[in-house]
């Protein structure tokens, strides 16, 4: 967690530095291929990795008999997908230059997959450390090889992807190294009808779960780019980096409570403190951002020095209507990590699928004529459609209550920490920085007036059941 915190940063800002120098079509393009590779990639895993990993932690001896048939099936499943890519690109309009793009994006992006897949025995095995680390690398090479070629001047469309698909080669060869060096010589047998079946089964639950949280985002920035233009693409890519970033505390904190979830089920009491707590676990530090950029938004684009005002300004209003979002995510989201933990998958998985068909939707009715904006509102009432699901099925299938008093004061606290902004930018003339740090303080002071934080809660709501 601390290293993907490190590098997290560092590929942001690097970002926002690409896209300035290469422009908002150019990177918008480059944005539209990278989250349709995505899409075709999750599908080509066909759920392997995550079925893999669990199999090799729970059964002793599943590598010896499965990981000889799964390694060469996976690599075959690469192949297949990086044809489906390339055949679906053409058949939603690529041609040329842009068909070369997306196929040396998929290709890096799909032996990103390859190299999740390579990772299984090693998360399997309980090599947590060694994980931790495999898990940044390539983001670090990438990292420094786009970084070297900003600070050169030798920065362009063709070496940027250059650089992102000898990353991601150069990684997925030496994870195969390491598994050697781990395992031993790697058992490979051409894959069998029977037995390559038996385990693409197995892994279909996970496909569909791991195809429906990661394709919503993904299709908007594919349909904008399609049916608006590669430039409108650049902005919302500007925009949603920061929300991505940021939802990187959500997506680290809720797998905890995913597990305490779990080891409570049939406890309701235990359940419903985890639950109070957790929801400001979550919450708390995602209001104090989405304040700063309803307020401040517009600081986090210093970076781009060649874009005009009213470029700027685009991007600044898909920003603040993004942290809506993020303002949603922060109040509802430990909702679904309480029904997956609790064997509610199906229904949250249906209601997924609803609120993508919902964003779906609306994005073929509205991008061609609004743009960028157009695919931050649809995101926006997409998730709040899904949030209400998730709020209706934990009143309605689970023995916990929601917590309607903790949604109230997080609301309030919000409400007071949104006027006090209001106020400061009004009344008072000061720098960006010291303005947020003075909100910081007045929302840190709000929080035990408000009842959301006591100290009795922090030191033993998390700690290990006995």
């Amino acid at each position: 967690m601390g290293l993907n915190l490190l590098v997290k940063p560092g590929w942001v800002l690097l970002e926002n530095l690409v896209q300035d120098r290469l422009g908002h079509a150019t990177f918008g393009l480059v944005a539209a291929a990278s989250s349709l590779a995505v899409v075709v990639a999750t599908v080509g895993d066909l759920g392997l990795t995550q079925f893999t990993v669990r199999r090799l932690a729970a059964e002793a001896d599943f590598a010896r008999q499965h990981f000889g048939t799964l390694l060469p099936l996976r690599g075959l499943l690469t192949l297949l997908a990086l044809g489906v890519l390339l055949a679906t690109g053409w058949a939603v309009g690529y041609r040329g230059p842009q068909l070369q793009v997306l196929a040396a994006i998929g290709a890096s992006l799909l032996l990103t997959q390859y190299g999740l897949f390579l990772r299984a025995p090693v998360q399997g095995r309980q090599h947590f450390n060694t994980d931790a680390v495999l898990s940044v690398l390539e983001k670090l090479l990438a990292l420094g090889l786009v970084g070297g070629l900003v600070l050169g001047g030798q920065l362009a469309l063709g070496s940027y992807v250059g650089a992102r698909l000898a990353a991601a080669a150069f990684t997925a060869v030496l994870f195969l190294g390491l598994l050697r060096r781990l395992f031993g010589a790697l058992p490979h047998r051409w894959p069998r009808r029977l037995p390559a079946g038996q385990l693409l089964r197995g892994a279909v639950p996970f496909a569909f779960i791991a195809l429906l949280y990661g394709i919503n985002e993904r299709l908007d920035m594919v349909l904008l780019e399609r049916l608006a233009s590669a430039r409108e693409a650049g902005y919302y890519a500007g925009a949603y980096r920061w929300l991505d970033a940021l939802m990187m505390y959500a997506w680290t904190v809720l797998p905890l409570f995913f597990a305490r979830f779990a080891h409570a089920l049939g406890q309701p009491r235990q359940q419903r403190q985890l639950l109070w707590f957790g929801q400001r676990i979550v919450a708390v530090p995602l209001l104090l951002a989405v304040a700063f950029v309803l307020f401040r938004g517009e600081v986090l684009f210093w970076q781009f020095t060649r874009s005009s005002p009213p470029e700027l300004a685009r991007m600044v209003l898909c920003l603040k209507v993004l942290f809506l979002n993020v303002l949603v995510h922060a109040f509802f989201a430990i909702y679904s990590t309480l029904l997956t933990s609790t064997h509610h998958q199906r229904a949250v998985s249906w209601l997924v699928a609803g609120s993508i068909a919902l964003n779906v939707g609306l994005n073929l009715l509205t991008l061609p004529r609004y743009g960028a904006v157009a695919a931050a509102v649809n995101t926006l009432v997409s998730a709040v459609l899904v949030s209400g699901g998730y709020v209706w099925l934990v009143a309605r299938r689970t023995p916990v209550a929601v917590p309607w008093h903790i949604l109230a004061r997080l609301a309030l606290a919000f409400g007071l920490l949104c006027g006090g902004w209001y106020l400061a930018r009004t009344q008072l003339a000061l720098s960006w920085w010291l303005e947020t740090g003075l909100m910081g303080a007045y929302f840190a002071a709000l929080l035990p007036l408000t009842g959301l934080v006591s100290r009795r809660d922090f030191g033993r709501r998390m700690r290990p059941t006995r």
